[in-house]
């Protein structure tokens, strides 16, 4: 699983939308968008900031099982 699918179900299994969870960790709509369709993958220091919102690991954020 890519990293972008990941975001995308913790973020709809939260219930947010992707502006809130945009706002919440400082990017764009649209970067959260490009994450989720794979255009773009995050930096690591948003990687940081998604798993303390989500209150996962960066590890399971960047896992591929």
């Amino acid at each position: 699983m890519r990293i972008g699918e990941i975001i995308k179900d913790l973020r709809i299994e939260r219930g947010f939308s992707q502006q809130k969870l945009a706002n919440a960790i400082g990017v764009s709509q649209k970067a959260i968008d490009y994450w989720e369709r794979g255009v773009n993958e995050p930096k690591a220091s948003y990687i940081v900031l998604l798993a303390d919102y989500f209150d996962v690991s960066c590890d399971f954020l960047l896992s591929h099982e």
